[in-house]
């Protein structure tokens, strides 16, 4: 049980950090508020129920009467590499130490989070948020478009965004990766992935023979490309801001003869009949998601991916390689390599975006960002984050296992250095 407001606002602070949630809070305070705080709380010591109930006030009031910092940078405005790596060092360290309190904290504080999602209600995006138990009690806020909901996080509007970033049938989500990489500075908090399936949605009555016309975004039209061909090959494709809006528009026309790709939830949500049901070319069709937030790196867990944005220092022979080179000698696995136009240094200009399996707690990938931002032209953190699902660590606790080893070799040879 916690005594006083000292050390329930440090347990805060620890609890945050250690949830890797969108905001931290300061310790220090005046004595004036901090003694009329732990008087709160002593009031309630003798009932555990009460107690827990006053601290989640006392956080409440933190969250609310502090201004809380939004940046994590070293001093140009770039995110520091020691800051980055030393909170969420001590993040996982103290969740460690203190057990289930801190996380009971952070649950309440969550509770009043709000999250922005790629809206509107019935998308795909939605349904992805819907899965992550911690979040369900918070404030769902949709939003019409990826850049919008981004926009929202980064102005304060929303604690929390969730956006698409991978699809299995058409690969990387561009505009939702290139607006983290080159348009926003958020940090990914972790990633969700969901399975899809695309149904044909339609108001009742409406027959496959019916329809004229169908409303959905590309990216889901080009998932069912060959249905539509041999089904539909007549209809008329009509582009929508996401797929819940394509089922929107259907359901308010007043023609009968238009049908919308999209989510079976779509339906429930709008009042229409799937006519159709998973349609996509492709069986085993997955998406992934991100959650975003203004700062804030969540503590290793084992499974986990960092993404990062490389600039090249010149455009020549083998600078790829050369970054390929850093993960390839400390055994780090890339999940994904995408290359993308710097959208400022004309045609033939790109950079990489990689996501790599593991996290910037751990030695050998901040020795790799280390040498990336020394021999390259930039780079930028995106976060680092638990992976979704499992993923088998052997080769890397292996690499980490050498690394030690050969560090601790390193150690010894320098301790006989004559002073």
């Amino acid at each position: 049980m916690i005594g006083g407001a000292d050390e329930l606002v440090h347990h805060a602070e620890l609890a945050v950090d250690a949830d890797g949630a969108v905001a931290r809070f300061e310790v220090a305070g005046d004595q004036l508020e901090q003694r009329r705080l732990a008087d709160s709380v002593r009031a309630h010591e003798r009932d555990t129920v009460a107690v827990a109930d006053a601290e989640a006030d006392i956080v409440e009031q933190f969250v609310t009467a502090r201004e809380l910092p939004r940046e994590v940078t070293d001093g140009d405005g770039s995110h520091g590499l020691r800051i980055i790596r030393s909170r969420a060092r001590r993040a996982s360290a103290d969740f460690e130490h203190h057990g289930t309190e801190p996380r009971a904290l952070t649950l309440a504080i969550m509770a009043v989070t709000r999250v922005g999602f790629f809206g509107p209600f019935g998308t795909f995006t939605q349904q992805a948020l819907r899965t992550q138990p911690d979040l369900a009690d918070a404030e769902h806020v949709a939003y019409r478009t990826v850049p919008d909901v981004l926009d929202a996080v980064e102005q304060g509007e929303v604690d929390l965004g969730v956006v698409p970033i991978e699809n299995s049938i058409e690969g990387m989500v561009n505009f939702t990766q290139d607006a983290l990489a080159f348009d926003h500075e958020l940090l990914i908090q972790r990633e969700i992935v969901i399975d899809i399936e695309h149904c044909l949605l339609a108001r009742p009555g409406v027959t496959l023979a019916d329809v004229r016309e169908v409303f959905s975004i590309p990216v889901a039209t080009a998932q069912c490309h060959r249905y539509l061909r041999e089904q539909l090959p007549d209809a008329e494709i009509r582009a929508a801001y996401s797929t819940a809006d394509a089922a929107k528009q259907v359901s308010e026309r007043s023609e009968l003869d238009a049908a919308a790709l999209g989510p079976r939830v779509a339906a429930e949500v709008y009042g229409l009949d799937v006519i159709a049901a998973d349609i996509a070319d492709h069986h085993d069709n997955q998406t992934r998601f991100v959650v975003v937030a203004r700062e804030g790196v969540p503590a290793p867990t084992g499974n986990d991916k960092t993404a990062l944005v490389i600039y090249q220092r010149a455009d020549e022979p083998g600078s790829l390689v050369s970054i390929l080179q850093e993960f390839t000698a400390r055994r780090i696995n890339l999940s994904n390599l995408t290359s993308r136009p710097t959208k400022a240094g004309g045609l033939g200009d790109y950079c990489f975006i990689v996501y790599a399996e593991s996290h910037v707690a751990d030695e050998l990938l901040a020795d790799t960002m280390r040498a990336l931002h020394a021999k390259q032209g930039s780079v930028k953190f995106l976060g680092s984050y638990p992976a979704a699902g499992a993923h088998a660590e052997s080769a890397r606790e292996h690499a980490d296992a050498r690394w030690r080893e050969a560090d601790d070799w390193v150690t010894t040879i320098r301790s006989s250095i004559r002073r």
